[in-house]
């Protein structure tokens, strides 16, 4: 099958909606065990800290534990790639799961520095950097088992519908933490309902271990492992040295997607309480519903990369992106718009989220598909993630509109790499995943 060609649709079957299902749950109660974090970021920052320090200090070091989580993708993606490209798909994608679940579960028992002192951020640095190498291993397999599962014509809307559940464990994050606003006080939480969320956690992750135990190796990779000459050489050396010129434009979509999912969901919910004067109840509330926007943008923009093809659709929804956070900005500044409205219209307009992964499982062969998506992705990822919250946060001061300015540039990063790599690569219809 040639680039230009689209594949015949083929129906999902009951087995395909059940792959799907459980791939994306799991990957939702992977999510929540490592975004818990941020919505506690403020409660945190007191807890984690020295009380003589400046709250905007220790709320700084609080982000910088947070962003710890993605710079440590890397080197967990790269070894849990490695062995999902030679020993298969599923059991990287169960063993990630597990390994962000254990240190979620212990960051909801570990001391506070009010009884260990320093030791405590070091230790909350620890397992934020556990989790983040689970999370590196997590997003690149996930997107590569259910490519290459989903039938004819619909790859699309399996990433999308994965995408959907995978920023789904972002409104578990918001909904604990609007539950918790409501039921305990400012003062227990402190004292010690803070630690429930993260204790939820450990819970989850060991539902999630349990739900991808009835999930099946993806047929492509047992074509694959049936020829044996085909895996002999290093994955990701195949990668440096073969498919270099996919790295780019694979870690470019990579920093769009990472800019979309940073202002929406980890930096406006902090920025509202502490810049807006909004309670922290309804913070969360809107941040849910925000999120359930964006889970429906997730599976629109699948829907459409199916119809139009995956550059299209990184052409559409880098527009939609600015505009979508840039109404969200102009309801907070000038209150000239509902929030859950502005919200609503923010969360649909990220959809890009849900149209990056189609680019990405087309950039590399089987044979080396998640080293090479693991490779670039998580490498992006970790720099633009870490970099862009600690400077959103620090910039705030000098102007309310930094984010949609930021949303802005990586629109028009996206567009430029959606002209150029598009139109070069020819990759505007879905190429075949068998190859």
């Amino acid at each position: 099958m040639t680039a230009n060609q689209r594949p015949r649709p083929q129906p999902f079957s009951r087995s395909d909606y059940r792959t799907l299902g459980l791939a994306a749950l799991g990957g939702a109660l992977e999510i929540y065990d490592f975004i818990i974090f941020v919505f506690f970021a403020l409660t945190l920052s007191q807890l984690f800290f020295p009380p003589e320090m400046p709250e905007w200090l220790r709320l700084l070091q609080s982000f910088g534990i947070f962003v710890t989580g993605y710079l440590a993708r890397p080197l967990g993606g790269i070894f849990m790639a490695h062995f999902a490209d030679r020993l298969g798909r599923k059991r990287v994608f169960s063993l990630s799961i597990l390994l962000m679940a254990l240190p979620c579960l212990l960051i909801g028992l570990m001391p506070t520095y009010a009884q260990i002192g320093f030791w405590a951020p070091l230790l909350l640095l620890g397992l934020r950097v556990l989790q983040g190498a689970a999370v590196g291993g997590e997003v690149p397999s996930a997107w590569v088992f259910v490519a290459e599962h989903a039938p004819a014509g619909h790859r699309g809307y399996a990433l999308g519908v994965l995408q959907a559940g995978l920023t789904f464990g972002y409104l578990l994050g918001a909904l604990t933490a609007t539950w918790l606003a409501r039921v305990f006080s400012p003062a227990e939480i402190l004292d010690y309902a803070w630690r429930i969320p993260f204790l939820l956690g450990g819970v989850f992750g060991v539902v999630g271990v349990w739900l991808r135990r009835w999930l099946s190796e993806t047929p492509v990779f047992m074509a694959l492992h049936a020829q044996r000459e085909d895996m002999k050489r290093l994955p990701l050396g195949q990668v440096l040295r073969d498919h270099r010129q996919s790295l780019l434009p694979a870690a470019l979509l990579t920093c769009v997607l990472t800019s979309a999912v940073v202002v929406l969901v980890v930096i406006t919910p902090t920025v509202m309480q502490q810049r807006f004067g909004f309670a922290a109840g309804e913070t969360f509330a809107l941040s849910a519903w925000g999120i359930v926007c964006l889970n429906i943008g997730c599976v629109l923009a699948g829907l459409l990369v199916d119809r139009m093809g995956a550059w299209r659709g990184v052409l559409l929804y880098s527009l939609l992106l600015p505009v979508g956070i840039g109404v969200l900005y102009a309801s907070l500044i000038g209150q000239w718009l509902a929030p859950g409205l502005a919200y609503a219209i923010a969360g649909l307009a990220c959809g890009i989220v849900g149209v990056v992964p189609s680019v990405m499982v087309g950039l590399f062969p089987a044979r080396i598909r998640v080293s090479g998506i693991s490779f670039t992705y998580n490498i992006a990822y970790a720099l633009w993630a870490s970099i862009t919250p600690l400077l959103l946060v620090g910039l705030m001061p000098w102007s309310p509109w930094i984010c949609v300015a930021y949303s802005l540039v990586m629109g028009a990063v996206g567009l430029a790499t959606a002209a150029v790599y598009g139109a070069r690569q020819n990759l505007a219809e879905s190429p075949c995943l068998g190859k």
